[in-house]
């Protein structure tokens, strides 16, 4: 048994995992068909499916018209190495999508990511909870998170 997230866009999702697979490396489009419709069929209700894999992890996705957008109820978090690797993805994504607090960015296609350094996890996690209060602290009064920020707060 695998499971695997499965991304419902209202429209262009061809270009959508065009992009998400040029930001990563070993990233690929799986597949991506149409679902067969009656003759006569606008173009804006036909239905497409694809299917994506970024870094290992595959994704399925499907275009159709809906009246519900995506939310923060779902999104990719994408942990960095490196500060230029945060601020590659999130200047990328957010092109177009809207920049928002705490390393969260809602792209052009409303899919919200998580941008974060690696190097959070570690600092949430301290058995210093003085530590962890600072580092969250910091991480609310930032929309791109800094590692170096976060470093400075759990040193503080």
């Amino acid at each position: 048994m695998k499971s695997a997230p499965f991304i419902w866009f209202d429209r262009d999702m061809e270009e959508a995992l065009r992009f998400y697979v040029s930001l990563f490396e070993d990233a690929h489009i799986d597949f991506l068909n149409d679902q067969p419709m009656p003759p006569g069929t606008p173009p804006e209700q036909r239905v497409r499916f694809g299917g994506f894999t970024l870094q290992g992890q595959q994704y399925l996705a499907l275009q159709a018209q809906t009246d519900e957008a995506l939310n923060h109820r779902f999104s990719i978090m994408v942990s960095c190495d490196t500060q230029p690797e945060i601020d590659r993805l999130w200047d990328a994504l957010g092109e177009g999508g809207v920049f928002e607090q705490c390393g969260w960015v809602r792209d052009r296609w409303g899919l919200s990511w998580q941008i974060v350094p690696r190097r959070l996890f570690d600092l949430m996690n301290s058995d210093d909870l003085s530590v962890v209060a600072r580092v969250g602290q910091a991480m609310l009064g930032m929309a791109r998170l800094e590692i170096a920020k976060l470093e400075a707060a759990a040193r503080d």
